[in-house]
């Protein structure tokens, strides 16, 4: 399996995860956005609390010029280390929620 292909696979199996530990009542659903074509994935929460309307993002991922990039994580887990233990190399991710200043200091790639 190539690079691409099994970021493809660690990626969709990490949203899945947490798709699937959803705390959210029954009218608030998780949504898996999985744009192979294009390499986005995205889980989001779409519904409704009470009188509240849900929807946004919870994590958000591209694969751009053969690296995970982390463009959004509305969780508190460290995404970066959950992809290394899954054997993703760190100069292979990219925090793209930080500024490419702030990616300096990071033990992750800038871009």
């Amino acid at each position: 399996m190539d690079k691409i292909e099994r970021y493809r696979q660690i990626i969709q199996q990490i949203l899945t995860e947490h798709a699937q530990i959803s705390s959210h009542k029954d009218a608030v659903k998780p949504q898996l956005i999985f744009d192979r074509e294009n390499d986005h994935y995205q889980l989001a929460y779409v519904g409704w609390d009470g009188d509240k309307r849900v929807f946004g993002p919870i994590m958000h991922f591209d694969i751009l010029n053969g690296k995970i990039w982390i463009q959004y994580n509305g969780t508190e887990d460290l995404i970066a280390e959950r992809l290394v233990d899954f054997g993703v190399p760190a100069s292979d991710i990219v925090i793209g929620f930080y500024s490419p200043f702030k990616r300096q200091f990071t033990a992750y790639a800038v871009e």
